[in-house]
């Protein structure tokens, strides 16, 4: 009896000093993720990686399939997909379901971004705080962004006026910057603007750096205009299925949060990282790289400010949202 007490004791003590432990008893959680990148996206598999090391330390509780490339649910249906249950994770673009998300849409502004880390961290920290604005139907993992979307054109832009009735591929707010800086927006996805570029259809491209070697656009542009004080960004959620989040273990719960946290900066880096080998990749390829004056990139940003005042004034608390950002890219700096 008295080494049954002892052998007793020394558990609860090595319990107490371990503390909980997050594999569950019963049955593994399996759980669906979805992501709208092809799976050898260096954001695809940042994504991955998460779920992995959420398995890691969980110690197994929780087994996560992923469903890449848009297989389960594409794009612009991730989030429903993960509302209803089809999957109980996604990871997609809020600009995707443009005016379902008209607090988060602030972020995708162009608000000068310097880099895909200090997108990630404002991205992710204002997502958070404002998660109940929108979002309440599901649970808010973490929110990352790519660093700025530059412009890449067959002729060299160093003006404004070089810009003037340019036909320029773009998306959501993106498109209005293009306009307001005087170029023609034409409407397209990633996956066709090869070909446009290629054929005329346009004559340039407004995207991150880093599409120029991921997409191989570089082989159909000839220059890349640093207009950084136009720079937008793209924020990229990575949601759950609420009902999901609340069957899971308190224990498991803080992992997942926990992982999260970290994630943000390795999505970070690794969109800077796609961005260097995309500046290589086109320098490399003989194209030219021209960076703007203080003088243009200011001229710049004047022209592109009615897009912002836009969305300051048709969104309730608009203006409040843009100063929190800018506020907050200035800390992160």
């Amino acid at each position: 009896m008295k080494r049954i007490v002892l052998c007793l004791t020394a558990v609860a003590l090595l319990l107490a000093v371990l503390g909980p432990v997050p594999a569950m008893a019963g049955k593994t959680v399996n759980l669906t993720y979805s992501i709208f990148l092809p799976e050898k996206h260096a954001q695809a598999q940042a994504a991955i990686a998460w779920a992995k090391e959420v398995e890691k330390r969980t110690n197994g509780a929780v087994n996560i399939t992923i469903f890449a490339g848009g297989t389960l649910t594409k794009g612009p249906k991730v989030y429903e997909g993960v509302v209803s249950g089809i999957s109980d994770i996604g990871n997609s673009c809020f600009a995707y379901t443009s005016g379902r998300f008209p607090v988060m849409q602030a972020i995708d502004l162009p608000m000068g971004y310097p880099n895909g880390k200090v997108a990630s961290r404002v991205a992710n920290d204002f997502g958070l705080k404002h998660a109940d604005q929108g979002l309440k139907d599901v649970k808010l993992l973490y929110v990352h962004a790519h660093g700025p979307g530059l412009l890449h054109t067959q002729k060299p832009v160093r003006t404004l006026a070089d810009l003037k009735g340019m036909k320029i591929r773009s998306t959501g707010f993106s498109a209005e910057v293009v306009s307001a800086l005087g170029g023609v927006p034409v409407a397209m996805g990633q996956g066709d603007a090869y070909e446009a570029l290629k054929t005329g259809v346009v004559e340039g491209t407004i995207t991150p750096i880093e599409t120029l070697k991921g997409w191989k656009q570089a082989e159909v542009v000839n220059y890349t205009t640093e207009c950084s004080a136009v720079g937008y960004t793209t924020a990229m959620y990575v949601v759950m299925n609420k009902a999901k989040w609340n069957s899971l273990s308190p224990a498991v719960q803080k992992i997942m949060e926990e992982v999260s946290a970290e994630y943000v900066d390795i999505h970070g880096a690794a969109w800077d990282a796609a961005d260097e080998a995309g500046r290589a990749f086109t320098l490399e390829k003989g194209n030219e790289i021209i960076p703007l004056s203080e003088e243009e990139n200011k001229l710049w940003a004047e022209k592109a400010q009615p897009v912002i005042t836009k969305y300051e004034e048709s969104v309730p608390n608009g203006a409040v949202y843009v100063q929190e950002i800018r506020d907050a890219i200035k800390k992160a700096e």
